[in-house]
């Protein structure tokens, strides 16, 4: 017999709940340990699941496979299309070698829960859910009434009471449980080529990086993080987003370093956002559906001109901060987030084109895309989601970034056409033949914004 653990958005060998479990009872039965990962191209390309992505998970896989190597465990890659498949081909798999067991750790999102409610009744085997990829999972934080809560704020102060409760320390890596397992070749590739470079493509950098950022970075990360010319920010969302790093990895470095200050309070507040849209999208999965949490907000008439949305895309909207924004996105694969927030309020406000558009392509480009914080992300900014911005709150991209790039050095290292200008002509270029004029006013297109919303209250 074997036992099986199975791999996902998880691909640590520390502090994996699941692969804690499978090697106590692999261990208990004096039985092998197996893993494996099942790719799912079909269903990625559905989720819009950028190839930036696809390449970090790949090459995680091979360094994880390497690491379970050494403690005795074989790490298999099978390739699939769509998860209306994985409970096939897991029976399959399960019956080949033998299994006795089942350890996979929980997701939270609808398409997963389904999968995995296929797999628990396909396979003839128990299998052993665990909780993982939060620091507390679904049905934990809930207000007075026993309701999920709504709003950020009160459900933070919920949260940390709860965490309070309970231990949040990271677990232990198993020991071996054999001998170690010849050098594995690399896995076949199953994507195109993608550019990852300077992302962690394995945990061990992933916790450098970690202990980088809290030990040099988060002091004064409340400060800095709004600028995107300043490396102010942690960069671990890719590595959050495959599990190459978990939250309780997050929070131990973080009270390793800083008992209290500004700066780890407020990158402590960002974790717990990431959870808040975990719970949203657990608890209302209407959002999961393409729908926005506030239904009247779906009757909006939204401006369908593909044209702009082009020019949206490609950072050639005539508004600098937008362009540089939407250029490092497409270039890197990254996007710093008051960026983020900058151009995806004016897909919304200014260019008043539906935000599941910008909500798709951000996934398809981002490198750290979880659908979670991206969707609750865009429903902020678009005010149709829970504790979203008030709709008559429309940023204005040249005062934005004048405020958060006032030199505009972020700016010139993504629109280099600008570069010449000075610090007050870039944020408002003059007509120039390699730089397009704006392609909206902004004063009319926030007025027209604010009537759309009035018109659907």
């Amino acid at each position: 017999m074997t036992t099986l653990i199975w791999f996902r958005n998880d691909l640590r060998s520390l502090d994996n709940t699941a692969l804690v479990h499978a090697a106590r009872h692999a261990r208990e039965h004096n039985e092998p340990l197996r893993a494996v990962f099942i790719t799912t191209p079909g269903q990625w390309q559905q989720h819009h699941t950028s190839l930036r992505q696809q390449n970090l998970i790949a090459a995680a896989l091979n360094a994880l496979q390497e690491t379970l190597a050494k403690l005795g465990i074989a790490l298999d890659v099978i390739n699939g299309d769509t998860f209306n498949e994985v409970p096939d081909q897991l029976g399959l798999y399960a019956k080949k070698h033998a299994a006795s067991a089942l350890f996979a750790n929980r997701e939270y999102l609808l398409n997963e829960i389904r999968r995995d409610e296929a797999v628990d009744a396909a396979l003839e085997i128990p299998c052993h859910w665990h909780h993982d990829r939060l620091l507390m999972e679904p049905g934990t934080v809930l207000n007075g009434s026993g309701e999920p809560y709504k709003v950020f704020t009160p459900f933070a102060k919920a949260w940390k009471a709860a965490l309070a409760e309970r231990d949040p320390s990271p677990l232990r890596r198993p020991r071996a449980l054999g001998d170690a397992l010849p050098s594995p070749r690399p896995f076949k590739r199953f994507c195109e080529r993608a550019d990852i470079d300077g992302w962690p493509a394995d945990e061990d950098a992933a916790l450098k990086q970690l202990r980088s950022f809290c030990s040099e970075t988060v002091e004064d990360y409340a400060k800095q993080r709004d600028f995107p010319a300043v490396a102010g920010t942690s960069r671990l969302s890719a590595a959050l987003a495959i599990g190459l790093l978990s939250p309780r990895q997050c929070l131990a470095r973080l009270r390793a370093e800083h008992t209290r200050s500004d700066g780890a309070d407020t990158w402590l507040n960002e974790l717990i956002w990431r959870e808040f849209y975990q719970h949203v999208a657990y608890h209302f999965p209407r959002v999961v559906k393409g729908k926005a949490y506030k239904p009247e907000t779906d009757n909006i008439r939204w401006n369908t001109s593909k044209q702009d949305f082009e020019a949206w895309c490609e950072g050639k909207t005539g508004f600098p901060i937008v362009d540089a924004g939407m250029r490092q996105l497409k270039q890197t694969g990254w996007m710093h987030n008051r960026l983020r927030m900058i151009t995806a309020s004016f897909l919304v406000k200014d260019l008043h084109i539906d935000w599941r558009w910008g909500e798709q392509y951000f996934m398809s480009q981002l490198i750290d895309g979880e659908f979670a914080a991206n969707n609750g992300g865009w429903q902020w900014a678009a005010s149709t989601g829970t504790d979203a911005a008030p709709y008559f709150r429309v940023f204005n991209p040249t005062t934005q970034g004048q405020r958060f790039d006032p030199n505009g050095h972020f700016i010139r290292e993504f629109v280099p056409e600008l570069a010449e200008l000075n610090s007050r002509q870039i944020h408002q270029p003059p007509s120039q033949e390699n730089y397009p004029t704006p392609i909206v006013d902004h004063k009319q297109a926030r007025e027209h914004a604010i009537a759309m919303f009035k018109a659907v209250q």
